[in-house]
C-alpha cells in the first residue's frame, strides 16, 4: 500500500509570521497619516461650528427684530449667545445659557475673545473697525475667520509661517 500526503488544514507558521508583518508595516506607515486627517477634520468641524454660529445668530437677530450678540472666548475656547429683547438693560445669554465648546479637543484653539453685535438690520458690529476677524488654529493649519459688517463669513487657509 501507498500512504498519500494528508492535505494539511490550516496555515503554516512561515505563512502565519508573513502576514503579521505585512499588517504590522501598513499600521505603521498609516497610522501618522490617519491621526493628520483627523486633525484635519476636527479643525473643519470647529470651524464649521463657529461659523454655523455666526449665521445662527446673523438670522436670529434678523428674525427677531432685536440685536444679539455672540462672543468667541479665546481662553476656554467656546461661544455664547446673547440676546437684548426690548425692554431689557443689557445682553443676556441665549437659553440654555451656557457657552458652547468649539471643539472637542483640546487641539484647537482661537487666537483672540471676538465679539460680534448682529442688529435687526442685518448689520453686524464688532469691537474691531468695520470686519470681526479671528482664528482658528489645530498647531499644524490655521483657518481665518472673516465677518463682514452686513454679515457675510468667510474661511481661508493661512499659509504656514515658514
Amino acid at each position: 500500500m501507498i500512504s498519500l500526503p494528508r492535505k494539511s488544514k490550516g496555515f503554516s507558521l512561515l505563512e502565519m509570521l508573513i502576514t503579521v508583518t505585512i499588517v504590522s508595516t501598513l499600521a505603521t506607515i498609516g497610522t501618522p497619516q490617519l491621526m493628520n486627517a483627523m486633525k484635519g477634520y476636527r479643525l473643519a468641524s470647529a470651524v464649521a461650528a463657529a461659523t454655523g454660529a455666526i449665521q445662527s445668530t446673523h438670522y436670529l437677530a434678523i428674525m427677531h427684530g432685536y440685536p444679539y450678540q455672540l462672543t468667541f472666548d479665546a481662553n476656554s475656547r467656546t461661544y455664547q449667545v446673547a440676546s437684548e429683547p426690548p425692554g431689557a438693560t443689557g445682553f443676556v445669554p441665549v437659553p440654555p445659557g451656557t457657552p458652547t465648546p468649539i471643539a472637542g479637543s483640546n487641539d484647537e484653539t482661537i487666537n483672540q475673545t471676538t465679539v460680534m453685535q448682529f442688529n435687526s438690520n442685518g448689520t453686524m458690529t464688532s469691537g474691531l473697525a468695520g470686519n470681526a476677524v479671528f482664528t482658528i488654529t489645530n498647531g499644524v493649519t490655521t483657518k481665518q475667520i472673516t465677518v463682514s459688517g452686513v454679515g457675510y463669513v468667510s474661511v481661508i487657509v493661512l499659509p504656514v509661517a515658514p
